[in-house]
This record gives structure tokens, C-alpha cells and sequence, in this order.
């Protein structure tokens, strides 16, 4: 099989994933090829996520390579043995790759945590919120992609749906409250629809309000994803610029420290759904 031209962030996490396990065990690429009976060329295509890989080899380079680790070796067999398509394949060649990821890192997810400065959390926003999100693009995207970014960004609410929704906390700055992106009507709106949404079993919304003062990466807004295991978290941090994923032992836990100290500066639950119930009134 020839190697794969593209691979999706998730491959390349499996990837990276047994690299670090690979040098953990102090193994160059050719001790390891020599270790497992294959060459260089294997190793490097598997940990770049070019070559795919099964579940079973997965456990046997773990063996070899003495993680001792078991939960971790069976969520990275897990990810190995899945072979879908999801929706967001239907998107693919229209949208950006990150925007592609993300909806594949969400429908994996055990849970999220997110922290937004100035728009609503994606999976919470309303279609008309949406669309004046989308327009307010430098350059302005042309109508087909336009549906298409819209599309996209309405059935990654899907995920909240399911049978087993994910965990979710959403930490939303008073600034992004009061942005009335589409006028004041859409964002009354979007407003109602948060506190609809966060009457979901599953679905926790913490309002951070201006008097709170500062708090940890104030400038950036990121959506942490539980994995099945903490080593393969994820963080997905957007910018001006674009987005990104973070998920080394360094960043994971920066962030996870970051999330804890602004989820203290935030309302409670009942606190924040008074909050946003005021700034509703007053758009």
C-alpha cells in the first residue's frame, strides 16, 4: 500500500505517539527496525503517519519497546484497529485540514474544555450566530464555501447528541457575551440558545465576567479534548491566523493548569445562567 500523501492529525498523533515510545526506549529508528525485523524506511513512514498500522502490531512495538504502560497501549491499538469514514470526509478538498481534524478530534473525544474570549464555543452556536461569524472573514469567503464553513460548523454539534455526548465545560468571557455579531437579535438569540444548551446533563457553561480581571492565556481561546488516556489529550488553540494542536507533556499540562485557574475565576453554573440571563436583557 502505498504511503499516505495527507495523513489527518489523528494518524499523525498515533504516529508521534509511538515514536515517543520508541524513544522512551532509547531506540534509534535502526535499532528499532532491527528490533522488530522490518527497516528504517517502516519505522519512519509509521511514526509520520504515513503508513498505517493495526492494533496488533501496535502491542507487539510496545513489547518490544517495554512500555509498561497498558491502558495507554490499548487506547493507541484502539486508534489503530478504527477504519471510518466520518461526515467530515464529505468536507475535505472544501475546508482547511484543521477544520477537518477538529471535527475528527471531537467525535473521538471522552470530553472538552474550553475557554472562548470573544465568539460563542463552536458546538454552541446558533446557524444565523454562525453565518455572521463566517462573513466577518478577511477576505470574505465566496457563498459556496460559505455554506460549506456553515454546514460543517452546524453538524459538528452532532457530537452533543449522541447517545454517549462527551463531558463538556465551556468557559466563555463576558466579552464574547456581549459581541453582537448579526445584530442584536441574533445575538439575543444566541444567547437563549446557551442557556437552552446548558441545561444538557452534559453540557456545563461558566460565564467569565469582566471584573474577574486577568487569568491564564487571556489572549487565546483553546478547546481541550480528553482522549481515552491523559497522554493523548489534545489542545486545539485558535488565532487571528488560524488554528492549531498541541499535545506535548509540556503543553497539555500548561494548559490543564491554565483551564483550572480561569475555571476559579469564573461563576458557577447558576451564577453564569444569571449572568447571561442580564446581558441578554441588555442587548
Amino acid at each position: 500500500m502505498p504511503p499516505r500523501k495527507t495523513p489527518t492529525a489523528r494518524q499523525r498523533r498515533l504516529g508521534t505517539e509511538l515514536r515517543k515510545m520508541r524513544e522512551h526506549a532509547g531506540l534509534t529508528p535502526a535499532a528499532a527496525a532491527d528490533l522488530l525485523g522490518t527497516d528504517r524506511t517502516t519505522i519512519s513512514n509509521t511514526e509520520s503517519g504515513r503508513f498505517g498500522v493495526s492494533g496488533e502490531r501496535v502491542r507487539t512495538w510496545s513489547g518490544h519497546y517495554e512500555c509498561p504502560d497498558a491502558a495507554y497501549i490499548e487506547a493507541l491499538a484502539g486508534m489503530a484497529s478504527e477504519r471510518i469514514n466520518g461526515w467530515w470526509e464529505d468536507y475535505r478538498g472544501d475546508l482547511s485540514t484543521d477544520a477537518i481534524d477538529l471535527a475528527e478530534l471531537e467525535h473521538h473525544a471522552a470530553g472538552f474544555r474550553s475557554v472562548q474570549i470573544m465568539y460563542m464555543p463552536g458546538l454552541l452556536q446558533t446557524e444565523d450566530y454562525a453565518r455572521a461569524v463566517f462573513a466577518e472573514s478577511v477576505p470574505p469567503p465566496r457563498p459556496a464555501r460559505q455554506r460549506r464553513q456553515l454546514s460543517h460548523r452546524l453538524r459538528r454539534r452532532d457530537v452533543l447528541d449522541r447517545a454517549d455526548p462527551p463531558a463538556c465545560t465551556f468557559l466563555i468571557h463576558e466579552a464574547a457575551l456581549r459581541m453582537t455579531y448579526g445584530g442584536a437579535a441574533v445575538a439575543r438569540s444566541q444567547l437563549e440558545h446557551l442557556l437552552k444548551q446548558s441545561d444538557r446533563d452534559n453540557v456545563t457553561v461558566r460565564a467569565i465576567p469582566f471584573a474577574a480581571g486577568g487569568f491564564p492565556f487571556a489572549s487565546s481561546s483553546a478547546h481541550y479534548v480528553y482522549g481515552p488516556v491523559p497522554q493523548l489529550d489534545t489542545v486545539q488553540t485558535d488565532t487571528a491566523t488560524g488554528s492549531g494542536f498541541l499535545d506535548s507533556e509540556t503543553s497539555l499540562e500548561n494548559w490543564r493548569v491554565a483551564l483550572d485557574r480561569t475555571e476559579e475565576k469564573s461563576l458557577d453554573p447558576e451564577g453564569s445562567r444569571d449572568f447571561i440571563r442580564k446581558i441578554a436583557k441588555q442587548v
